[in-house]
């Protein structure tokens, strides 16, 4: 395990520890053929992302981590900052990865910010992004923050939240009712079920939960620790 930044508010030195030992557990519980490293931040993105720890996983089960927007990957990373009892303010600070998602997903996200303004200020009508979680509005913040023909703001509630994209003049629009929890859907807008070469499985592809090789027993299908 590598030492963490001596600025920093969580260090993989006194922080990893905790986070290496609820990932076993919960890893080796679910049986998920992933491995982990934990590392000091990437200082790549640093107007985007400055996180103090990030936690970088590899493995077979890499598809399930990133399928559907990185659902389950942003999920055990939700989880993770629960159990360390993180404030919200903090939650930035450590990042969970994999197969530089972050990296690709922030420059996905410029890319549509750019082509949202450009539509704005073409059409002069508001543009609503999907729901997004609050860093990757922030991205979208940040990219058009020098804008001064348009403005952007964050609007709805809970898993709903999202930011749209204004002409500078024009007042904010009150807010759309969600749609059916059945028909909603994070990572895009094509129709429920319509997930391209995957199917109609939200996971993507791989094997089905449980579906590890049970003659390897509880855990064994990960090796030992690899030194950090």
């Amino acid at each position: 395990m590598s030492s963490g930044l001596t600025n920093s508010r969580f260090t993989v030195d006194e922080t990893g520890p905790l986070i290496e030992k609820f990932l076993d557990q919960i890893l080796d519980d679910a049986e998920f053929d992933l491995d982990f490293d934990i590392e000091a931040g990437d200082q790549s993105h640093p107007d985007f992302e400055n996180p103090d720890i990030v936690v970088k996983f590899t493995g077979d089960d890499v598809d399930l981590l990133l399928a559907n927007r990185a659902e389950l990957l942003l999920a055990l990373e939700l989880v993770t900052q629960e159990v360390l009892r993180l404030h919200s303010d903090d939650h930035s600070r450590i990042s969970f990865d994999a197969n530089d998602y972050r990296a690709l997903r922030i420059e996905e996200l410029r890319i549509s910010a750019a082509a949202a303004a450009e539509k704005v200020k073409h059409t002069g009508t508001p543009f609503r992004f999907n729901p997004m979680n609050s860093r990757e509005r922030r991205v979208i913040h940040i990219a058009l923050r020098n804008e001064t023909e348009l403005r952007s703001e964050s609007a709805g509630t809970g898993a709903y939240r999202h930011v749209v994209i204004y002409p500078a003049g024009m007042p904010s629009l009150p807010d759309p009712p969600p749609p059916p929890p059945d028909r909603y859907r994070r990572d895009d807008r094509r129709p429920p079920g319509d997930r391209g070469d995957r199917g109609g499985d939200r996971r993507g592809g791989g094997r089905p939960f449980g579906d590890r090789g049970r003659d390897r027993g509880r855990g064994g299908n990960r090796g030992p620790r690899r030194p950090r």
